[in-house]
């Protein structure tokens, strides 16, 4: 009897853990509002105060980029520390080629503390099929 009494409240024990982790994931991307390419063009279009980050490698962002953004590559051992450059008061608006890593970005960044942070979805391949302007 002790023993099954010792494993419901080690079920009940581990299920509430894994609730409250959930809970606090989802709090967390909740606060990362993914946006449109269209949304992001509206909201950095000749606008030179947003803070646009390309997270894409080096070579990627020398092939294009939206016009204004900076590139700090999230897969670089460095990414945290030169996103310290940012203002975590003011939005950040992250990309990437497809969503995968701008996602994997704004996650870092809502964790250093950045307010509001903003995911472009579909990437610049979505940018570039909504017929929107690049640089090189």
């Amino acid at each position: 009897m002790k023993n099954l009494l010792f494993i419901i409240v080690l079920i009940l024990s581990i299920s509430f853990q894994s609730c409250k982790e959930a809970t606090s994931n989802s709090e967390l991307i909740g606060e990362i509002e993914v946006i449109s390419p269209q949304q992001v063009y509206d909201a950095v279009h000749d606008n030179d105060t947003v803070q646009l980050v390309d997270v894409r490698t080096k070579e990627e962002f020398t092939d294009s980029h939206l016009k204004g953004a900076q590139n700090i590559c999230v897969t670089d051992d460095d990414f945290d520390e030169k996103v310290k450059t940012l203002d975590k008061s003011k939005p950040v608006y992250v990309y990437c080629k497809k969503g995968g890593r701008s996602a994997n970005a704004a996650k870092k960044l809502k964790k250093m503390g950045f307010s509001k942070v903003y995911d472009m979805e579909g990437g610049i391949l979505l940018w570039e099929e909504k017929k929107l302007e690049t640089e090189k």
